[in-house]
């Protein structure tokens, strides 16, 4: 069997039948209550957040969703999160704080949108506000890369005290077309660009960036083993205390 490149892996993280959040939450979840809103400004459909229950357990799951047809995928940016989603997101991870339960977040984009009315609603603040807040949650925080994990848009919701991939899955600074541009000024070279950015799950789980990958899941039927996975994880997380969740999170972002 011929190994698969890196660019044939970024292929396969954009892929149109990768299962989509909406399914893989249905197939995670026994129940989801879908909240809406960041309530300053309005609600951004390419994040998809709310309460449900995993094993029982009661988690807030927060996930950056593309959409399943043109006109979704309009809608949704394509995957990529306004301001408004990202703040919908901070809503949600301190709303679990109060009720003291689990964040599970579900990623799959190419970055946070790239809009000029998107920076001048504060795109930077907010993505800061997720990572700050995300990095001191006094709860368990478990962050799975179902898809493309772009940038910092990917990283506002990826800063959990374990970060899992899927097998068909890419996390980076930017896109490969976006690298090759920036240093060489031919976006035709992403396929080069993807072989030296070390993206994919393997090299990432070699330098430590990631903690699992997980096998991919097609339907929500398949979600059995990595509910499972997921559940035991958060019950070893949640026997720590709030301080030792804290202290090694952020130990863990610092030696990056």
């Amino acid at each position: 069997m011929s190994k698969v490149t890196a660019y044939e892996q970024v292929q396969a993280a954009r892929d149109a039948s990768k299962i989509s959040i909406q399914t893989l939450i249905d197939g995670l979840t026994e129940d989801f209550f879908d909240c809406h809103g960041d309530r300053q400004r309005a609600d951004d459909p390419a994040v998809i957040a709310g309460l449900a229950t995993i094993a029982q357990r009661p988690v807030t799951i927060i996930g950056i969703q593309k959409g399943q047809n043109l006109a979704e995928n309009q809608a949704r940016h394509f995957g990529c999160a306004t301001p408004s989603g990202y703040r919908k997101a901070l809503r949600l991870m301190r709303q679990a704080e109060q009720l003291r339960q689990p964040v599970v977040t579900l990623i799959n984009t190419p970055g946070a949108y790239p809009g000029v009315d998107a920076e001048y609603e504060g795109q930077g603040r907010a993505i800061a506000d997720c990572l700050l807040a995300g990095l001191q949650l006094r709860v368990p925080f478990l962050s799975l890369i179902v898809g493309e994990g772009g940038s910092g848009g990917a990283l506002a919701l990826a800063c959990g005290d374990q970060v899992w991939m899927l097998a068909n899955s890419t996390y980076s600074v930017l896109s490969p077309e976006g690298y090759a541009a920036i240093l060489w000024k031919e976006s035709q070279r992403a396929a080069e660009a993807a072989e030296k950015m070390r993206l994919t799950p393997t090299e990432l789980l070699a330098d430590g960036i990631i903690d699992r990958i997980i096998p991919e899941v097609a339907t929500a039927a398949d979600c059995q083993p990595l509910k499972t996975a997921i559940d035991e994880t958060l019950t070893a997380l949640t026997a720590k205390s709030v301080a030792e969740l804290v202290t090694q999170r952020q130990a863990r972002y610092r030696q990056f």
